[in-house]
């Protein structure tokens, strides 16, 4: 495994680390025990991985934040080791579709964080994809600032949500020094940010990118026919959507597959982590044989400019993250 700086924070961080979405959202993602889970964690763990990203809203409706116990469980005497991130703003518990960016929430919800963690910091809190600026409310900096005097937040980052909606306030509050890191939707099927994430690492913000592979897409598991569960993530597509889709995964797939790297998810990580602005790429498998796939993307050698050059006319559209 290879490691980078986190931007302006100077955490030194794994170029492939962890999403743990998966393993709190069953409704999404299907159920996962917790054995499996910690067996992830310490394989990851194992494999080098040393950037753990969590949120209070995975979980159910009826408890906030399980894939921060599993993590917090899974990680045990060797949380020192790395770096752990999480969210606030967006609950089960408080009616996760309103977004709660204000001083008395951050306070509750990083005191809930730290408990079911088992640890007395957190080290990068991201606002977790606030729709639109008149979402935050003034008194959130106070509150952050203590948070952070007080040792319980080390850098607050942003996890970016649409574009249309929060590109204005993403570059603001990078250029004001409010945030140290973003947290942005990058892939080889969605760069609608990618002018941002340079622009970003203009200013030494780190750059986390998730969903980079495309909800499954981009991991070469999926068929024309492939059908998705009720209240999965992909349920929603049509059949056009998910043939046309998986087709331009597998275009990916015979442009990008090389000795070096043998699958399609590690191609797609290989080619968001030669974007010298990215800091890291999070792998959200719950499977342990899927994350270390997508680990050997760290020790692949970068794609040549050709290659980049052919993978930037396959791509003609952007289609919609999570």
């Amino acid at each position: 495994m290879n490691y980078r700086t986190l931007g302006r924070t100077g955490l030194k961080v794994s170029e492939v680390s962890l999403g743990t979405w998966a393993f709190g959202s069953p409704s999404i993602y299907g159920s996962v025990d917790s054995g499996s889970a910690h067996r992830a964690i310490r394989g990851a763990l194992d494999a080098g991985i040393n950037f753990f990203d969590s949120a209070p809203l995975y979980g159910t409706k009826e408890e906030d934040g399980i894939a921060e116990k599993v993590l917090g469980q899974g990680l045990g005497a060797d949380r020192d080791r790395v770096i752990i991130a999480t969210k606030f703003g967006r609950y089960h518990s408080r009616v996760h579709t309103n977004e709660l960016f204000d001083g008395e929430t951050v306070v509750w919800s990083v005191e809930q964080s730290l408990r079911r963690l088992g640890t007395d910091r957190i080290d990068v809190l991201f606002f977790h994809s606030p729709t639109h600026p008149a979402k935050i409310k003034d008194n959130v900096w106070a509150a952050l600032d203590q948070l952070k005097r007080s040792g319980k937040v080390r850098f607050v980052g942003l996890s970016c949500g649409f574009i249309q909606d929060t590109e204005g306030m993403t570059r603001q509050w990078a250029q004001d020094g409010r945030i140290d890191v973003a947290q942005i939707a990058y892939s080889l099927t969605y760069r609608e940010w990618e002018p941002m994430i340079a622009e970003l690492g203009k200013l030494n913000v780190g750059i986390v990118a998730r969903e980079s592979l495309a909800n499954g897409f981009l991991a070469g598991v999926f068929t024309k026919d492939t059908v998705f569960p009720a209240g999965s993530l992909n349920a929603r597509y049509s059949r056009e959507e998910i043939v046309e889709r998986v087709e331009t995964a597998d275009r990916y797939k015979a442009l990008l597959v090389r000795r070096d790297v043998k699958t399609l998810a590690a191609a797609a990580m290989r080619w968001v982590l030669d974007n010298p602005s990215v800091s890291l790429v999070l792998s959200g498998s719950k499977k342990l044989e899927e994350i270390l796939d997508c680990a050997t993307a760290s020790a692949a050698a970068p794609y040549s400019a050709g290659e980049l050059a052919e993978a930037r006319k396959l791509h003609v559209k952007d289609f919609s993250p999570a």
